[in-house]
């Protein structure tokens, strides 16, 4: 499912305009990621919770030459999802 397929679903099953949906869907996903930018998180019951963990700096390995380069330290967003996620595709 592609991002205007999902403002499809919704807008269908929240009985609104998709513009409406569309707006909905952006201001979730800018929510989600201005949270994220200041180091928080955010938990949604029964879905799951959006989180930034940092991953540490690490020597790597140029797979075309194979020669070893330094890979930067950097904060990567994480989900964890929650119970009734888990049991609904169970």
């Amino acid at each position: 499912m592609n991002k205007s397929e999902l403002i499809e679903h919704i807008a269908t099953q929240a009985d609104i305009s998709k513009a409406a949906a569309g707006r909905a869907l952006d201001a979730l996903i800018g929510g989600v990621q201005s949270t994220l930018k200041k180091s928080g998180s955010v938990s949604i019951v029964g879905f799951g919770t959006f989180a930034v963990t940092k991953r540490a700096a690490r020597t790597g390995r140029n797979p075309r030459t194979g020669k070893a380069i330094k890979i930067k330290a950097a904060k990567v967003p994480k989900f964890r999802p929650g119970k009734a996620l888990k049991d609904a595709l169970n």
